[in-house]
């Protein structure tokens, strides 16, 4: 049977596939898209989407309880479990329907099946009704990632989960060992605490959400310490032996190991890319430790191939993915894009408090040569923030003391997942602390902390 032909074949409709192939079809491409699982991937249906549907119902439970605060009165407060997992389905189901919608609209053919690359410019596609042969000049991999499983850490869905198990509990936990204190980590650390779980968190490095900068992630432990949460940095699970309804962790710290006892371990402890039996290697592009070596293009290095989001090089983000796909559709089509800086990629963890930031912490600045100014402000000095009741945070701004270049932003506190995008088109505006300074920022906002972070950095604060 002779191939189907396109301009572009797109494998993989997550954020960062399924955004190639609606921006291909906008520059007038024939695209084709193949997916094994779910319109939307793992973002949509199993990552960034029902993760916040489950946060948010914490975030509302933790509310109910302050109620007498605000004046309000709030009795026999409860949740259900089941609901609360049903909602954040309803919400995946919503979004990844959308996504059919989106690919209709755009007249993009979707193909259902397991995708590998057979030759120069072919794909062949395993479906349920058979093979379909698919042939272009470019084709975008866009396969994601899973949850890396570590030796004697797997996940058996019982007693050890990955995220897949902890979106859909079967039960709430009692006793719940995180392994790992990335955004992954924290958030399910951050949902079960709120629900009243005893959560312990082992990370590996010598503190929690190691990407963040220090003062940051500092502050947050002391959050996360004070709602109950026990944290463990320096310190790795060696081991876990699974009993009935029990696991026993054997945690190495320095030159001790103990044993704690568990009914529930979350394992996020990173992510392996989804990139074996794709053929890629056979075709000559080079993978390191599972992810596509390219460049700051997505381009393989192999003629009309190319690796986007969290297949390849980090950070590893929808919104980074959903941006490469975009930059690749319009090099295809001719164009000349901009590379995706990955200093210029906010980072936000959706705990409580929450916790955002863009480009080069504190450390990572001096490590750069950098000569710089810092600023902070914190919350308890902000009118809106007290009247939210959300007195608890901080934003801190690094700046080049030489330029007054915007090297970095770095926030913990209500909505700041939010507020980082003004920094971030800050940063790719290249503004400096001058044009921040002369910002009018509306009052009141939680907004205006980043006003007075900045003035902080210059000795100009108002409010502290």
């Amino acid at each position: 049977m002779a191939a189907k032909a396109y301009d572009a074949i797109v494998i993989g409709a997550g954020p960062g596939g399924y955004v190639a192939a609606i921006r291909l079809a906008q520059l007038g491409k024939s695209v084709v898209i193949v997916e094994r699982e779910h319109l939307g991937g793992i973002c949509l249906n199993w990552g960034c989407i029902p993760t916040k549907a489950l946060l948010r119902s914490a975030e509302v439970f933790h509310l109910m309880h302050r109620a007498k605060e605000f004046g309000l009165k709030a009795e026999g407060i409860g949740y259900d479990l089941d609901a609360v997992v049903k909602r954040s389905r309803k919400v995946a189901g919503q979004l990844s329907g959308g996504i059919g919608h989106l690919m209709k609209k755009n007249k993009i053919t979707v193909v259902m099946g397991a995708a590998k690359l057979t030759g120069k410019g072919k794909v062949s596609v395993k479906t349920d009704k058979g093979t379909e042969e698919l042939s272009a000049p470019n084709i975008v991999v866009a396969t994601g990632a899973r949850a890396r499983e570590l030796p004697g850490l797997e996940a058996d869905g019982d007693l050890v989960w990955t995220y897949k198990h902890a979106l859909d509990p079967k039960r709430m936990p009692k006793k719940l060992l995180v392994i790992g204190s990335g955004a992954i980590g924290i958030e399910f650390a951050s949902f079960f605490n709120t629900l009243g779980a005893d959560v312990t968190v082992v990370e590996v490095m010598d503190r929690i959400l190691p990407v963040e900068d220090a003062e940051i992630s500092a502050f947050a432990q002391k959050q996360f310490e004070k709602q109950g949460m026990k944290i463990m940095a320096k310190a790795m699970v060696k081991k876990l032996d699974r009993a009935k309804g029990k696991v026993t962790a054997h945690i190495e710290r320095g030159d001790k190991t103990e044993t704690q006892e568990f009914d529930t371990v979350i394992s996020a402890v990173g992510i392996t890319a989804n990139t074996e039996g794709l053929g890629l290697e056979d075709l000559g592009v080079k993978l390191d430790r599972s992810f596509a070596v390219t460049d700051e293009f997505c381009r393989t290095g192999v003629e009309g191939v190319y690796v986007i989001g969290d297949a390849t090089n980090g950070p590893w983000l929808a919104h980074k993915a959903s941006h490469e796909g975009v930059m690749v559709a319009e090099l295809i089509a001719g164009g000349h894009p901009h590379a995706v800086d990955p200093d210029a990629i906010a980072g936000c963890t959706y705990c409580h408090p929450q916790v955002a930031s863009v480009g080069l912490t504190e450390a990572k600045a001096k490590e750069a040569g950098h000569k710089i100014k810092v600023g902070r402000f914190p919350f308890i000095g902000n009118g809106k923030a007290i009247a939210l009741g959300e007195s608890e945070g901080m934003i801190k701004t690094v700046f080049d003391a030489q330029t007054g270049e915007l090297l970095g932003a770095h926030m913990v506190g209500a909505e700041v997942t939010e507020l980082i995008q003004g920094y971030v088109v800050g940063r790719t505006l290249e503004t400096t602390e001058q044009e921040l300074m002369n910002t009018v920022f509306p009052h009141p906002t939680l907004s205006e902390m980043m006003h007075e972070s900045v003035l902080d950095a210059y000795g100009r604060a108002l409010h502290f």
